[in-house]
């Protein structure tokens, strides 16, 4: 088990994710300095993949920019142990990446790199609950936590995926890929409940959530709100001037659901 729970201790959580290398490292680790400054909770490191099956137009493009600057999953280990050792980030750190990344390194290599930099676990979108303990068995070995993803789709599946929960259960609140949504139609209300009926682990909600207004009535539902897409199109936007926006786009999110 890892230090996740802790993200949650102290009221609503607020998780941002953040594509690791868009537009470069420096650049991403600095923000992530600053979502921490402004009060997120845990911190979200996506890994770039060539073909992020999982996601919209916005982060897959990041996925790309950050491949072609030369990011790597090294690279984005040695951030995570600065981060750490010399930044002062003290607060949870999930990786989200893919089977493939994982693959390719090794799981048990992986694994071991990833808890000495600090890493608590990890969120593996393609990777159905069937298949999840050829990766959780050896995480579990590193005190990481295989993040369980749990969709509008999950239906008569979603008592056993919340049931083996480990960390906190990523509650996918609209169908088709990551981005930005003007409107969240999901019964988010009966899937989340349906979720805290088979586990006590704490619960976030992602998925299109974009603006205070929708972090906060997403957070009465569940003990956290998770966003990428709105912080990836931020960076995006400015660059390397970043990390100011970031900050501030992520206090007015916390502040939301205080």
């Amino acid at each position: 088990m890892s230090d996740i729970s802790k993200a949650f201790a102290n009221g609503k959580a607020f998780i941002p994710f953040i594509t690791c290398g868009d537009p470069d490292l420096e650049t991403t680790e600095e923000c992530i300095v600053k979502m921490q400054e402004a009060g997120a909770s845990m911190v979200e490191l996506g890994i770039p993949f060539s073909d992020p099956t999982a996601e919209g137009p916005v982060i897959m493009e990041a996925s790309i920019r950050a491949l072609e600057a030369g990011c790597t999953t090294d690279k984005v280990f040695d951030m995570a142990a600065r981060l750490r050792s010399e930044k002062g980030v003290t607060i949870p750190m999930v990786v989200m990446t893919y089977a493939n990344v994982v693959f390719s390194y090794g799981i048990d290599r992986f694994c071991k790199r990833a808890a000495e930099c600090g890493i608590s676990g990890f969120i593996l979108p393609d990777v159905p609950f069937e298949e999840k303990e050829e990766f959780a068995s050896v995480m579990r070995g590193y005190s990481l936590d295989f993040v369980s993803l749990i969709a509008p789709t999950s239906e008569d599946r979603i008592a056993k995926i919340a049931s083996s929960a480990e960390g906190f259960i990523y509650v996918v609140s609209s169908l088709g890929v990551t981005g930005v949504r003007s409107k969240i139609n999901t019964d988010i209300e009966g899937l989340t409940s349906q979720v805290r009926s088979s586990s006590n682990v704490p619960c976030a909600i992602g998925f299109g959530i974009s603006t205070p207004e929708q972090a906060k009535n997403m957070s009465g539902h569940a003990d956290g709100v998770i966003v990428g897409s709105a912080i990836v199109k931020l960076i995006a936007r400015h660059g390397k001037d970043a990390p100011s926006y970031v900050f501030e786009y992520v206090k007015s999110m916390v502040d939301a659901i205080s």
